[in-house]
């Protein structure tokens, strides 16, 4: 079947007998005219004269002597308009986003020569008048309708607001247009319509104009149709076909209406193609991506043996990326037509980054700036490359866990001066990015991969960047673009997001990847069109606009009905002479993606006569059975144990209470971390886990009683009490803890807090005042230390004999009272447990209490050093405030009276065995370390991804 361009190419070379040097063509874009050359050259066996190739735009710049401004100007120029015409003080932060939305409408009114005057004049005045003849009957109702809906009686708020915002607008519109024209710009449509109010065919260059293609007509272009057809200057060749002319379908709208008024140069007969058999085929995915990876498997099937004759179709460009990964070896040549999104590429990650570090991440009253941004900054791969310090430094800031930096700290080497010198305006960070990138342009420079087309496109975003940034430097000078730094930033990272890379290469060969609007014009034999879903054909958004729906149906403006019928049109003809066609859609409903298919879909399977397939992807793959996990002690494993715990191997051989538990918890986890010395990863983060809290709170608690034993060792109630009084002194405590083991600075220096670090530390606060209010309770009594390290020796039996190493850790507080020796645990979190007896302190178990065998160790430890009692106690602080609460150990049978260790020479013997006997099993080859069966226990294991628990 021949395609479109093809029947257009043979008919105007017949027509002109290819005497083409008089002649422009024109098409909606540029793209169908390389497509176009290719059939009118095959046209002639000899050379001939190609006619001019133009696009519509470029034409109505060619009748106009304005230049089409700058995005960001207009919106400048705009501002100053705004501010002198109503007075406001509105700052330009404010302004811009709805600036952009105004000048949107102004295009809109101009493309269409509406009566700006009568449109945009006082509410109240357009009620009154009588006089509607400018309007058709069905634009006149729609005015009469808006007034229905819309009682100017009637006022409220947001309805005033309205109002003053359109009187204002009424001032804005004829100002704006002569500032504009003063300084020789325009935005597109008052160039569109400067140009057509001053057109004189007879004077253009060519004496004929091809119209090719076209669909929805804004009014200028209608009136240029008509002036150019009236001069006989004119052709039109429409592209349709009907099936949706004659079923009344939306696709066919404005179609219908321009074949009456600008007939088409082709015979109808050609244009019947849907009424022939296609092979289509409806294809439901699970996800987006799934789409893709589908892809290799479709083009082996329909790829044509012309590859351009053989089109992926984006309906969601962010799949463009997966795309390209996914095309087979077996596609020789590749045209990509959308150009690839500066977004997705390293610099833009770095601009992002950069500017962010400047705009949100440094404080201006302290100088200092935020760990957050730095590290990212850090951490890019750019950074890594150019700067040798860049790591040094980020693992410098997580070791000592610096959330606010000095520039000083960062400013290592000339790059990271320049990236983290303090920018405290847009334009000084506008040069310091353009510097930046003139750093990261040396990195491709001095590499030897310049034909590598990942390259190319690197340093072709590094191009476009500074352009942009170039651009914001340049408005920012001439005082235009006046705003804040947040902003500026917003705007920034917009520009860039709306910025694509061309690819460069040869368009009319290889397949084709394409979104819907380069398809306009372009036939293929096989199609596959991905995410045919609801939201993207038709696409939702970009309906922002102050000039209401009924106010724009009246006046002739672009609505709803326009932008519908344009996205069937392009689907149905880029359909229409295909014969494979399948259309994929994610059935997945993700954010703004409602997992639906598009309405165009369920048209074709309404109105299409022949059959419609319907398929669906599904992901084969055999569900993964998770072995349990063993470590076997071969010598290896022995020889690391060993190495760990064995006083001949090492010196400094000790199991800590951690240890052992993690043990009897998991051996597998005692495995990787005690005998394997695997390491969680260090990182800052400005939470307070459960840890660090607990840690914070033991050391104010011990520098506390440090302070108050230095003299004495017994502490009475009026020493405690004193301490109560003063609120301050505890909370400095609470600061240097904090500043210690937290922040990491200096004495000397504040510490900086955040929202949920002032709520841990006011916890903290409370419970230490707790603490002291239970001690003080409890006093008289004598403080024998904190944090006091504490070992035993041990011998333990193992295969290749007795081995010597020992237990211990750090015992938080030990006191006496009444002659016995209390051992104090302190506990910021969790619930008090009684343990059955000592075996059960042995036997792995979800209700096995860790706390209760940590702090029975060390008992045992000191009882096996002195005569005294030695009583186990945990001091549950969130607990401590009950009257009848007592921290010393309890043990028995549920529903049975409970026995109190306030002796713990008593159970030390049991607890021996039980601790012998559970050293020999770590050291027994014949026990592997495996897995727990308490998956409880691995709900907040670090280890937990390692072992796919």
């Amino acid at each position: 079947m021949d395609s479109f361009l093809k029947l257009v190419a043979e008919d105007l070379y017949n027509r002109t007998q290819g005497k083409l040097d008089k002649v422009a063509v024109v098409f909606p874009n540029k793209r169908a005219g390389l497509f176009f050359n290719d059939y009118l050259a095959s046209c002639s066996e000899s050379p001939i004269w190609s006619p001019s190739y133009v696009s519509i735009k470029e034409l109505f710049k060619e009748l106009s002597d304005l230049e089409f401004g700058d995005p960001m100007k207009l919106v400048c120029e705009l501002y100053k308009v705004y501010i002198s015409t109503t007075g406001s003080n509105e700052p330009l932060d404010d302004f811009y986003s709805w600036g952009e939305m105004l000048i949107s409408d102004f295009d809109d009114v101009d493309k269409n020569l509406a009566d700006a005057e009568r449109l945009f004049t006082n509410l109240e005045q357009l009620k009154e008048f009588d006089n509607f003849s400018f309007l058709e009957p069905e634009q006149e109702e729609a005015i009469k309708q808006f007034f229905t809906n819309f009682s100017i009686e009637k006022k409220t708020a947001l309805k005033e607001k309205f109002i003053s915002i359109w009187r204002a607008i009424g001032m804005i519109y004829p100002k704006y247009r002569e500032e504009l024209m003063n300084q020789g710009i325009a935005y597109e449509g008052m160039l569109y319509r400067d140009a057509i109010e001053k057109i004189d065919v007879n004077a253009m260059n060519y004496d004929t104009y091809v119209f090719i293609g076209f669909n929805v007509l804004s009014k200028v272009e209608h009136r240029l149709f008509t002036k150019l057809r009236d001069a006989g200057k004119a052709m039109f060749y429409w592209d349709y076909d009907k099936f949706y002319m004659e079923n009344h379908n939306e696709a066919g709208l404005f179609i219908n209406r321009n074949l009456i008024e600008f007939p088409s140069t082709l015979d109808s007969s050609l244009f019947d193609s849907m009424s022939k058999p296609k092979e289509i085929r409806f294809i439901a995915a699970p996800t987006e991506n799934a789409q893709a990876r589908y892809l290799p498997q479709w083009l082996r099937e329909n790829k044509t043996e012309i590859e351009k004759e053989t089109a992926v179709v984006l309906c969601n460009e962010a799949l463009l990326q997966p795309v390209i990964h996914s095309l087979p070896e077996s596609v020789q040549h590749v045209n990509v037509t959308m150009g690839f999104p500066i977004s997705q590429t390293p610099i833009f990650s770095f601009l992002t980054s950069l500017v962010e570090t400047h705009v949100v991440g440094y404080n201006k009253e302290n100088g200092k700036f935020s760990y957050k941004q730095v590290i990212k900054l850090l951490k890019h791969p750019y950074t890594r490359e150019i700067s040798e310090q860049a790591r040094i430094i980020e693992n410098r800031l997580t070791k000592n866990n610096r959330f606010y930096p000095l520039p000083s700290e960062l400013t290592l080497d000339n790059f990271l001066t320049l990236i983290f010198t303090p920018s405290n305006d847009n334009l000084t960070i506008c040069k310091m990015m353009n510097s930046a990138i003139s750093e990261i342009a040396l990195l491709y420079k001095n590499r030897g991969d310049n034909n590598d087309p990942l390259t190319q496109l690197y340093r072709e975003s590094l191009f476009q960047a500074y352009t942009i940034i170039s651009r914001f430097s340049t408005l920012i000078e001439e005082d235009s673009l006046n705003i804040k730094p947040e902003t500026f930033s917003k705007l920034l990272m917009r520009v860039f997001s709306s910025t694509n890379i061309p690819f460069h290469g040869e368009p009319a060969i290889g397949l084709q990847v394409m979104g819907l609007l380069e398809t306009r014009n372009l036939d293929f034999k096989n199609i596959v069109m991905l995410s045919v879903n609801e939201g993207n054909i038709p696409k939702d958004g970009g309906n922002s606009s102050f000039i209401p729906y009924n106010l724009r149906k009246a006046f002739g403006l672009t609505t709803m009905e326009h932008k519908m019928s344009i996205y069937a049109f392009y689907f149905y003809r880029l359909l229409q002479r295909a014969e494979k066609i399948t259309l994929l859609y994610n059935t997945t409903a993700d954010g703004l993606n409602k997992g639906e298919w598009s309405r165009f879909m369920l048209q074709m399977l309404v109105d299409y006569e022949y059959p419609i397939v319907s398929e669906s992807l599904e992901t084969e793959q055999s569900p993964i059975s998770v072995k349990p996990i063993t470590i076997k002690k071969n010598a290896e494993v022995m020889g690391r144990l060993y190495c760990s715990y064995d006083k001949d191997s090492n010196p400094k051989a000790r199991f800590s209470p951690s240890a052992l538990n993690t043990y009897l918890d998991c051996s597998l986890k005692f495995y990787f971390k005690y005998v394997a010395n695997l390491n969680v990863p260090d990182e800052v983060s400005s939470e307070i886990d459960s840890a660090t809290f607990g840690s914070i709170f033991h050391r104010v608690a011990e520098n506390i009683y440090n302070d108050l034993t230095q003299h004495k060792k017994v502490i009475n109630k009026e020493e405690i009490e004193n301490i109560l009084k003063h609120d301050l002194i505890i909370r400095q405590y609470i600061d240097n803890a904090f500043k210690e083991l937290f922040f990491n600075v200096p004495k000397d220096e504040k510490p900086e807090y955040n929202g949920i670090q002032l709520i841990n530390s006011e916890v903290i606060f409370r419970y230490i005042k707790q603490l002291l209010h239970h001690d003080m309770a409890d006093a008289p009594f004598t403080f024998i230390g904190s944090e006091k390290s504490v070992n035993q020796e041990v011998e333990i039996k193992t295969s290749n004999g007795v081995i010597k190493s020992s237990i211990g850790g750090i015992i938080d507080r030990m006191d006496t009272k009444d002659g016995t020796l209390r051992i104090v645990d302190y506990k910021t979190g969790g619930d008090p447990t009684i343990p059955k007896d000592i075996e059960s302190l042995f036997v792995p178990d979800k209700k096995r209490s860790g706390y209760i065998f940590q702090t029975s160790l060390y008992a045992y430890i000191m009882s096996c050093k002195q005569n005294d009692k030695v009583a186990p106690a945990l001091l549950y602080i969130h607990k401590a405030a009950s009257s009848d609460y007592t921290p010393i150990i309890q043990m028995g049978e549920a529903y049975k009276p409970k026995e109190i260790i306030d002796d713990f020479a008593k159970y030390a013997d049991e607890f021996r065995e039980r601790l012998d006997a559970l050293l020999e099993e770590i050291f027994n080859a014949d026990i592997d370390f495996s897995q727990t069966e308490i998956e409880e226990k691995c709900s907040f294991c670090d280890f937990r991804k390692l072992c796919r628990r």
